[in-house]
């Protein structure tokens, strides 16, 4: 069982868009067990969006393999990724580990476990981006289905809910 309680849809602000999943994700979360509608579409930033809103909400979620390789070789490239997910109303990084699981995480590279997480602050602080630890897939999922709820309820369905609302 969940610790979340996600729902696809709730009386006061109707059914959610259907999410978008990029199509260069490469493990797909899956959102089966709340019955929403998913379509697979290129997203010009992030993992995943809402139809509709693909211009003003993304999530980027890295497993822990790969968590490491942005912060190794491919930093630059995820920095880029992380700059243009900032413009958006609403970014954030979904890690699918827990932060314990960060700091024990053995790979042969030479990023330390210490790196990542500073690496993560930095860019939380640097990007205005939340980093949310899912312990797993399915926690992930849920995750991710419930920031995309709540910011369609305040972005869409209750606008006035944005207005006064500034990044860092």
């Amino acid at each position: 069982m969940l610790p979340l309680r996600v729902r696809a849809a709730t009386p006061d602000y109707g059914p959610l868009p259907a999410l978008v999943i990029d199509t260069r994700e490469q493990a797909p979360l899956s959102f089966g067990p709340w019955g929403v509608e998913v379509v697979t579409a290129g997203l010009p930033t992030g993992d995943y969006s809402l139809v509709g809103l693909e211009d003003r909400i993304a999530l980027e979620r890295k497993s822990l393999p790969d968590l490491y390789g942005c912060v190794g070789h491919g930093r630059e490239r995820f920095e880029r990724e992380l700059a243009r997910l900032a413009e958006y109303d609403y970014g954030a990084i979904l890690v699918e580990a827990a932060l314990t699981d960060v700091l024990a995480y053995q790979l042969r590279t030479k990023v330390s476990p210490r790196a990542v997480v500073g690496s993560l602050m930095a860019w939380s602080v640097d990007y205005g981006l939340p980093v949310w630890f899912c312990d797993n897939h399915r926690l992930a999922a849920a995750v991710a289905l419930k920031l995309l709820r709540k910011f369609y309820k305040h972005a869409v369905a209750e606008p006035a809910g944005m207005a006064g609302r500034s990044k860092l």
